[in-house]
Order: C-alpha cells, then structure tokens, then sequence
C-alpha cells in the first residue's frame, strides 16, 4: 500500500474551504429551523463515513443538541450496494417525541438510508430531517426526502472528508475523485 495519503486522487471535487463555508450556512439553516423547539435536537450520526461531517456540522448549529450514532452496512468491500442492509449498531438514546436530525456523508441509491429512515420512523419520534454532506441524485434508485443538502455532485467515485475506499482516505480534508485504479 502507498503511503501517501493523497495516492490516487485524480481531481480536487469540493476544497476544504467549501465545505467550511457551506457549513457554516447548514449549521444557520438548521438553528433557523429548530429554534423554537423546546427539546434539544437529536442529531444522529450515520457511522462511519458522516463522523467527520457530523463533527465539523454540530459546532455550527447553536442549539441544546444531543449525539448518537447508529451504523449500517450494504457495501462490504466493494462500491456498488450489495441492497442487503444490515444495522451494525443501534441508537443508545430514545427518540420518541424528539426532533432528530440524521446527519450522511452521501446518498447515492438511497438504498441504506431508506432502510434507516424507516427504523427511526418507527420509533415515533416528532420529526425526522436529513442532513447529507453529498447528493448524487444521477444514481438514486428509491426516492428520499432531504432537507439539508451540502453538495450535489456527478456521478463519480468520490473520496474523503470522511468517505473512504476500504476504510482509507477518510481523513483528506477535501472531497476528491478517485482514480479508477484504485477502486478496480
């Protein structure tokens, strides 16, 4: 394995000052949105590939909030969804009653996250929104709702800031595209 942590970056998508800035007009956009709740927001981390975007996203929203986490799987190894989705992990907090916020480094099918909306819909809670760094509607195959968009992007194999291939790349500070050896 090569040691460079850029090795097989083809292209810069969204820089790091992008992505700083179009936090910061999410983290407005949701306070605007939720300020006059009187629970904290419930904002729930789909891990592992959100956890940067979640963390840089929740110091720009000036609310009481609380964290969770819930983790699911329809990858494995490869890049194209397996459409077998599997929770990993589940949320420790209860969320009836509650405003949650679902925060996703991407929707690309939309396969994952329909499967996690509807378990969280399930637990009656009193709304459920949806934050995602990423929006590649050219391969969305199930319809999903959301409300949060921080970049609509081309159908291609993107890394970084969180997503990764085979568990590298996460900690880039941009959204790059990978070339295609590396995921061949």
């Amino acid at each position: 394995m090569k040691k460079d942590v850029e090795f097989g970056i083809k292209e810069q998508l969204i820089t790091k000052e992008k992505i700083q800035k179009r936090l910061k007009e999410l983290g407005e956009q949701i306070t605007e949105d939720f300020k006059n709740e009187n629970e904290p927001l419930i904002v729930v981390g789909l891990l592992r590939g959100s956890i940067v975007f979640m963390a840089d996203l929740i110091r720009e929203i000036r609310l009481p909030l609380e964290i969770d986490f819930i983790e699911a799987s329809s990858y494995g190894e490869g890049t194209q969804t397996s459409r077998e989705v599997k929770i990993l992990k589940d949320l420790r907090s209860t969320i009836s009653g509650k405003n949650v916020l679902v925060v996703e480094d991407i929707i690309d099918s939309g396969f994952t996250l329909k499967k996690i909306l509807q378990l969280l819909g399930s637990r009656n809670p009193k709304k459920v929104s949806l934050c995602t760094l990423l929006d590649k509607p050219e391969r969305r195959e199930v319809e999903i709702d959301v409300q949060y968009i921080g970049f609509e992007i081309p159908n291609e194999f993107v890394v970084g800031y969180g997503l990764d291939f085979n568990e590298i790349y996460r900690n880039l500070e941009y959204v790059g595209i990978a070339e295609p050896s590396v995921f061949e």
